[in-house]
Formats: structure tokens, sequence, C-alpha cells
């Protein structure tokens, strides 16, 4: 039975739903990092907040963990590279609390138009300045969204419902998809220029750091106003509190901070400023969708290999997963196969998918080959980290669909490249369950690629069956399986035979010694 661990406070649904899963789950939160550390060992999976910290030191006392959950959007806490080189899932949640920091955003928009916050303690102080509090109204304003994803879409859909007219920044957002919303999709100086209002949804990446820069803020119109719900760091916080307070930022509604938690903050105290701490996902209900979303993504990869909302590796619906499942058995066994045959020579990778098989998800498929390849590099090697290993190496990968249907209803081919030459194998299902190679390096052979085996190029020669057989049993090697093909009667002839035992460098020299044998490569699958 899978065992996770949630390790930050979460609501108690989520451990309702791991055990009706049949997954074991304790609730430790608040421990140490040396505590946690100590522990983490016992685990298949971490189910965390944002106070847990999944570093490197973290991950390498990990030897069971295979996913971690994040029970939110941001992923800040989690060392992505790290958990993808250690071949851990990495999923978080980032519908759970779309709507409640959409809303978040609206409220600290009217927060800004009626300077609310401070009016409240001009009033709560036996003060009453009314004349003080002139506000501005929404309605006709142009807000300017910068990201237009799931929380930007939503924020959209409100302003629209305020009777606002709503511009978007985001390379992302295709026209069609503009249109659909019912918002313009401008270029960033554009957005810049045109705002009344601006509001961030972007994560924050080496493109977006700083996007609000001390020169973007200059191109803003004056008096503008500007909301962050997303991530600290999207703003440069000395260049906004210079902005307001000289009046050409009107205000700013910040809810998150270059440095959490922030106790301190040069903008703390700047004209016009209205602060909140990182309270977007704060409401009962979205604690409680996030919660019961990070326990049923993780229990439907430990328990049915379905895959929802990773970071580092395609996603794979628990109802794709059954389906998939033997292809991917397929894949790996045809990476296995040509690594262990061109080991660290191979440059390139090529999967093709025809018939049935290209109608289905091909990035699990691809996966799976790359993770029987990259077994030369890492006995560790998995579905996850098999694709960032690979581009470690410099592999160059080709992903290929045909619609054509060939001799086979399926049929998954990779085709590898080397320095001197491309070599490709090819394998199907039967019965649409078990996988069966058909053809290796253009010769036809049907064979089960499973456990010890040995792989011999030879010249078609009579009595060279005999001779192997003599070989093998004369050495107490029982042999389970015999697949043989060739290119042509008297050529280049192929062998490869499952054996009940590990075949070991005296008998491969042997073999090697047979008369007409050019290649003899043991195998393990």
């Amino acid at each position: 039975m899978p065992k996770v661990l949630i390790s930050d406070q979460m609501d108690p649904k989520a451990a309702e739903i791991f055990r009706a899963n049949g997954v074991a789950v304790d609730e430790r939160p608040g421990l140490s990092k040396e505590e946690l550390k100590a522990i983490i060992g016992d685990y298949d999976g971490l189910a965390i907040r944002s106070a847990t910290k999944v570093t490197p030191d973290l991950l390498s006392a990990a030897g069971s963990l295979k996913v971690v959950g994040r029970a939110g959007i941001g992923v800040d806490n989690v060392d992505i590279p790290a958990a993808t080189a250690r071949g851990v899932v990495v999923m978080n949640t980032p519908f759970g609390n779309s709507i409640t920091t959409a809303e978040h955003a609206i409220a600290l928009m009217f927060a800004l138009a009626r300077e609310l916050p401070q009016a409240d303690a001009s009033t709560q102080a036996g003060k009453w300045e009314k004349n003080r509090f002139m506000g501005v109204e929404l309605t006709s304003k142009t807000l300017g969204l910068i990201g237009a994803g799931n929380i930007g879409s939503i924020v959209a859909d409100r302003a629209l419902g305020l009777k606002m007219k709503v511009i978007a920044y985001d390379p992302f957002l295709t026209p069609e998809r503009a249109v659909q919303l019912g918002i313009e999709k401008v270029e960033l100086d554009e957005l810049l220029a045109r705002a009344d209002f601006i509001t961030l949804h972007t994560p924050l990446t080496d493109q977006t750091r700083n996007i609000l820069s001390r020169e973007n803020l200059a191109r803003t119109k004056k008096g503008v106003r500007i909301i962050n719900c997303a991530r600290g760091g999207l703003i440069d916080e000395e260049a906004l509190k210079e902005a307001l307070e000289s009046g050409h930022v009107a205000g700013a509604a910040l809810d998150v901070f270059t440095e959490e938690p922030a106790k301190a903050n040069p903008l703390f105290g700047a004209p016009g400023l209205v602060a909140t701490p990182h309270l977007g996902a704060s409401t009962t209900e979205a604690q409680v969708n996030v919660a019961i979303q990070v326990a049923e993504q993780m229990s439907d990869y430990l328990m049915k290999g379905g895959v929802t909302n990773a970071i580092n590796m395609p996603s794979l619906s628990a109802e794709e997963a059954p389906k998939l499942r033997p292809y991917m058995s397929l894949a790996e066994r045809l990476g296995s196969l040509v690594g262990q045959l061109e080991g660290r020579n191979i440059d390139g990778v090529a999967i093709e998918a025809e018939g049935a098989a290209a109608s289905l998800n091909q990035k699990p498929i691809t996966g799976a080959v790359l993770a029987g390849l990259m077994h030369v590099y890492s006995d560790t090697v998995n579905m996850v980290n098999a694709p960032f290993l690979a581009k470690e190496r410099g592999l160059d990968v080709r992903e290929v669909r045909h619609d054509r249907e060939g001799d086979y209803h399926t049929l998954v081919r990779v085709t590898v490249k080397t320095a001197k030459s491309e070599k490709s194998v090819a394998g199907t299902l039967f019965g649409n369950a078990a996988p069966r190679l058909v053809e290796i390096f253009g010769i036809k052979v049907e064979a089960e690629l499973t456990g010890e085996m040995i792989y011999i190029v030879n010249d078609d020669q009579p009595g060279f069956i005999g001779r192997l057989g003599t070989t093998l049993g004369e050495a107490g090697i029982n042999i389970g399986t015999f697949n043989l093909g060739r290119r042509a009667a008297g050529g280049e002839a192929i062998a490869l035979v499952s054996v009940d035992s590990p075949i070991g460098p005296a008998l491969v020299k042997e073999l090697k010694a047979l008369p007409g044998v050019r290649v003899v490569k043991p195998l393990r699958f």
C-alpha cells in the first residue's frame, strides 16, 4: 500500500480522500527540517502547502518518494530540477484557488479605486474626512491584464461584468481565445500606455521577472493603479515606491512581495499603497478545494498511474493510463533494446506511432522510450527524469505520427541516430495488451522482450542453431525461447534467445568464437 505524508496544515478532507483511495497517510504538520528528513524515506508521496521546503538535501533522503503534491498553484518551495533529476513527479493544483485569487484581485481593485483601507482607518480614528477620499469609478475604465491564463481570464470576466474595457498582454493568448473572452490582445507597450488599472497574473520566470521595471513603470499612463496577486518579483518595488511618491502611480495594491513573509518592505508607508499578507488563496472554499484536488491527483498517480497538473512530466489521465500502459511497456522495452545495443553512441532518437498508436497521447510513450534508452546512463532513470537526462546529454528527440495502418493495426517504431548510421526497432501489441518486437534493424523477427536474453548477429549458415544450442547447454544455460530472422537466405541473420540465467563474459567470448558469429550481446529487460 502506498504511503503519503502530509507535512503542512491541510483540510482534513485530504487525508479522508487518500484513505478512501487505498493510500495510507500520516498527518505531521510542523516538523523541523531535520525531523522531516529523518522520516521522509518511508513515504511514496509528500503532500505540502507553502511551509515545507522540498530541497535537494531533503530529496537525497527520500529514497522511496515518487510524487510531491502542492495544495496550491505556487511551487517556489520545491526544487523542480532536483526533483526531476531524482525521478519525482511534482504536481500542483492550479485551479483550486483560481476564483478566490481572481476575486481578491477585484476586491483590491475596488479598494484602490475608492481608497477603502485609508478611509476606514481615518473614520475609525474619529475623523470625518469626506472630502479627502475622492475615488474613481471602474465603469468604462481600461483594465490591462498582464497574463490572461486561468486566473487572468476569470478577472477579465468579472471586469467585463463591471463594464470595464479589458486589454491583455500574454504571448500565449491566441487571437481566437481573446475573442472568446471578449478582450483585446495588445503588446506590452500599448497596455502600459492605455491601462487605467493594471493587474498581474503571470508566473515568475526569467522572462517575467521585474516585468514592471523602472522603465516600464515610466511608460504607464499617469494616475494608473496597479494590482499584484500573482508573484513577488514581478514589480521593481523600489521603482514602484518612487512612482507612488511622485504621484505618477495613483495607487498600488499588493498581495505578494519579493521577500515573504514581508515583515519589512521598501513600499510600506508609501502613499496609495494597499497591502495584504498573501491572501489570494485564503478562503475556506479554496483551502478545501486544493486539499481535495491534491489528494485526488496524488492518489490517481500512486494507485492508477494517472498524472494530472504535473510540473515536470506530461499529463496522463487515470482514464488514459490503462489504455496507454501496455504501449508504455512496449515503448520502454524498445528504448531499452536500442539503448543496450547502441550504448552511449546515440545522438538522436525518433519515436514514430502508426495505426491505433497514432491516436494516443504521445508524450507518455516518448517518456517511456527515453526511460528505457537512458538506462545506459543511470540505474534510477524513469519517465520523469528520462527527458531531463536526454536534454542534459544533448539528445535530439522527435515525435512522428502516421495515420496510415501497415502490416500491424498498431505499431511503435524507435529510430536512433549515431555518428555512423540510423537504426530502428519496431514493436506492436498482441491482443492490445502483450508487447512484442516485430522488427530489429530492418530484419523481421517476432520476440517477447523479457528477462535475460542474448542478441546474436551471424551468417545464415546450416548448423549454426545446433552449435549455439550445444554451447549454451554445455555451459548449463537453459533456453526459454528462440527467435530468428534474416535479411536473405545465406545473408545476415539475427537470433534473440531468452535464457534462464545471466550470460557472463567468458560465455560471450565462447559464443563469439563460433563460426559465422559477428556480434554477441547479453540483454536484460
